[in-house]
């Protein structure tokens, strides 16, 4: 993942034209795959991700033209792929699950009226004749429909899926004259298909559950009146009204009134928030007994809630290692089992003596049954997808089941400082004045100098100096990048900021080694003193960095633009294995590429929450974003987002992710494993068909369940 998003290091440049289709009914995952690659291939489309377990294909083009071009050419695509598959925008969703209900509604009347016709066929007394057209019409109704979407994937020369395997393992068997046994497999295949579909589905609404926090309409004031109107009608200035129960439907700012707030949706957090008159709220919170007068700072496209929906529904769209490889591996399984089974009916008969074609054939039927990879292709993205619903319960966003992956390879963990190890709310902790100046002095020159900063280390100056400034004095301002302010009041030059403004205007002072952040004030380009800020460590950064440890993690990295004594207060205090102070932004990058080329086999994560570590962000291997308190295009940047700015929850997805792996593994060795038994013992003559349907259908029901369990992290 080195060198990935260079756009961001340019500055968040703007996204191609998409477009996103509801594949509705789509619940073949090895057709979901064939769709996606056939619709990559059409001319002018520069990305293409099918999310089989949203039922979501992404399209984007290089112009907006292009995407209504290709519109009736993806819908046909998708219609030769898989005729039942309903297409439509995913605005016009609205009126699809009720077609799509109707449709299984008519499966199920079928199934069942195929397995009356089934038993009575099996416990009746009927000659041989009739028997066998009662297995026939039996097998047309539970069957038909596999039948002929194999006959029509041949004709357009797609041979190897499992409409096709499951045809010619059955039809084998009536040729051979097993009539019940023919009609019991694909009538056990379609109820596992039907327990495989339950099962995604429920996963499906699992992961709606997770991401219910889009608010339904929001209280508009207008004047005396209120209005009920959608959220994505509200402008940025507008006020509305919060009421108890409801959720907050825009990020805004309280103008009046008090409550608690649930954020547990948000943050993972189950205790409520207390939250009164000028307090930020973000969109996705209930207001859980107070009325709140609300004034909307962002549009809904712009807020947390939309920013949360969007990043979590389209994670999967960005495939972990494992996805592809199976992908790739089913691509070659089939026709590689196909063949063998082939094999197997012609070969032993040909070169053993007293060998049966028909027992060989009913071999290579059972080879047919096995073969099919949905297992595979259906549990591993599912796990993936649990594992980033289960991360966003516990308020971490993650924008990939790539990125999912990669946490379970960590070695390097790189920390900025202020924000994120620690609160990052500066408070002055003394004034030093020198060469004859009072602290009173001191703190108003510093005053002077800083009030048009926005630096929350100016802010907290100001704060302390608590006094009305007369802009009026001030005859220039100057902010020197990295360095600090220059400020001419009333003839008198001041400079407020590091060591290095000191050093770059030739001013001479005691260096001392001071715990904490210092900001120098020069005097007409005479040293006035420092005033040192104090920040306080966050609750959770010493569990957090004690944890990592004990999961693998090797080395931990601090970096900080803050002072070599003040970052070395901080590393001693979380015994942090090596830290880097006095750091410009591009100074970070650099000590991260010098990181990454003495880092291990292992990924490095960077941990950050300011505009400044933007770039460090998209070089590391896993950016890491404090989303509660951090910069927009930090979160951006990122590839996970942690919603309470605790370091602590780097170590709950960093958990999950193992867990994901895990349960990704045992599907993957379940699976291969039973198939591959089960092959042995119907080449040997000891598997029957039901022992083949189970290695299929069964195995893909058990893997799905088992994947699911991820969302109870």
């Amino acid at each position: 993942m080195t060198g990935k998003r260079e756009l961001i290091l340019e500055g968040l440049g703007s996204r191609s034209p998409q477009r996103v289709y509801l594949l509705m009914g789509l619940d073949c995952a090895h057709c979901a795959g064939k769709i996606e690659g056939a619709v990559k291939n059409l001319p002018g489309v520069s990305s293409v991700s099918l999310d089989f377990i949203a039922r979501k294909l992404r399209v984007e083009t290089e112009s907006a033209k292009q995407l209504d071009e290709l519109e009736a050419e993806i819908k046909r695509i998708v219609n030769k792929m898989e005729p039942r598959v309903i297409v439509a925008e995913e605005r016009d969703k609205k009126d699809i699950p009720a077609e799509e209900h109707r449709e299984e509604k008519k499966e199920l009347i079928r199934l069942f009226l195929g397995t009356f016709i089934y038993f009575a066929a099996i416990l009746g007394d009927f000659s041989l004749n009739v028997e066998l057209v009662l297995f026939g019409a039996s097998y047309v109704l539970i069957g038909g429909e596999i039948v002929l979407k194999a006959l029509r994937n041949m004709a357009r020369g797609q041979v190897f899926n499992e409409n096709f395997l499951m045809t010619l393992a059955t039809v084998g068997a009536f040729a051979i004259k097993e009539h019940p046994e023919a009609v019991a497999v694909m009538l056990f295949y379609q109820i596992g298909e039907f327990f495989q579909d339950m099962a995604v589905n429920r996963s499906r609404r699992s992961i709606r559950a997770l991401l219910d926090i889009r608010p339904d309409f929001a209280n508009l004031q207008k004047g005396d009146e209120t209005l009920r109107v959608s959220p994505e009608e509200v402008n940025i200035g507008d006020i509305i009204l919060v009421k108890p129960g409801e959720k907050i439907p825009l990020d805004g700012k309280i103008i009046r009134g008090q409550a608690m707030l649930n954020t547990a949706l948000l943050t993972g957090e189950s205790i409520p928030r207390n939250v009164k008159e000028g307090d930020e709220v973000l969109s996705g919170a209930i207001n859980t007994n107070g009325i709140l007068l609300v004034e909307v700072t962002k549009e809904f496209g712009e807020s947390t809630v939309a920013k949360i929906l969007d990043l979590v529904q389209n994670a999967s769209s960005k495939k972990a290692p494992t996805e592809n490889f199976i992908t790739k591996f089913a691509r070659y399984y089939t026709p590689v089992v196909v063949l063998t089974a082939a094999a197997v009916a012609v070969i032993p008969p040909l070169i053993l003596r007293d060998a049966s074609f028909a027992d060989w054939f009913y071999r290579a039927l059972i080879f047919l049954v096995i073969s099919c990879p949905c297992a595979l292709v259906v549990s591993i993205p599912l796990g993936f997808f649990g594992g980033i619903g289960a991360a966003s319960k516990n308020g971490i966003l993650v924008k990939g089941g790539n990125y999912l992956e990669a946490l379970n390879h960590v070695d390097t963990v790189v920390f900025d400082k202020t924000g994120t190890l620690t609160k990052g709310v500066f408070r002055v902790a003394s004034l030093v004045p020198k060469n004859g100046l009072s602290q009173e002095q001191l703190l108003q020159y510093a005053a002077f100098a800083l009030v048009y900063s926005t630096h929350p280390i100016a802010k907290s100056i100001l704060e302390y100096f608590g006094e009305e400034i007369d802009r009026q004095k001030i005859d220039s301002y100057e902010e020197i990048a990295g360095q600090g302010v220059r400020a001419v009041v009333g003839k008198k030059v001041i400079l407020a900021g590091n060591s290095k403004l000191l050093e770059s205007n030739g001013i001479l002072y005691r260096q001392e080694k001071i715990p904490g952040t210092v900001v120098h004030i020069a005097v007409d380009s005479k040293y006035a003193g420092y005033i040192l800020i104090s920040d306080r460590l966050k609750e959770d950064s010493a569990r957090a960095l004690r944890e990592l440890r004990n999961i693998g993690v090797k080395r931990l990295v601090m970096l900080t633009g803050d002072t070599e004594a003040a970052a070395q207060q901080v590393a001693g205090e979380l015994k942090i294995d090596e830290f880097y102070a006095g750091l410009l932004p591009h100074e970070k990058v650099e000590k991260m590429e010098f990181i990454m080329e003495s880092k291990g086999p292992g990924n490095i994560i960077f941990v950050g929450d300011g505009i400044n570590d933007t770039p460090v962000l998209a070089r590391a291997d896993v950016g890491v974003a404090m989303g509660g308190l951090g910069a927009d295009a930090a979160i951006e940047a990122a590839d996970v987002v942690i919603m309470t700015d605790e370091p602590s929850k780097l170590v709950t997805a960093m958990k999950i992710a193992k867990r994901t792996r895990q349960i990704v593994w045992q599907n993957i060795i379940f699976s291969l494993g039973v198939k591959i038994i089960v092959l042995l013992l119907g080449a040997g003559g000891v598997a029957t068909m039901w022992e083949a349907v189970f290695a299929d259908v069964g195995v893909a029901v058990i893997a799905v369940l088992n994947a699911m369990r991820v969302m109870r992290t």
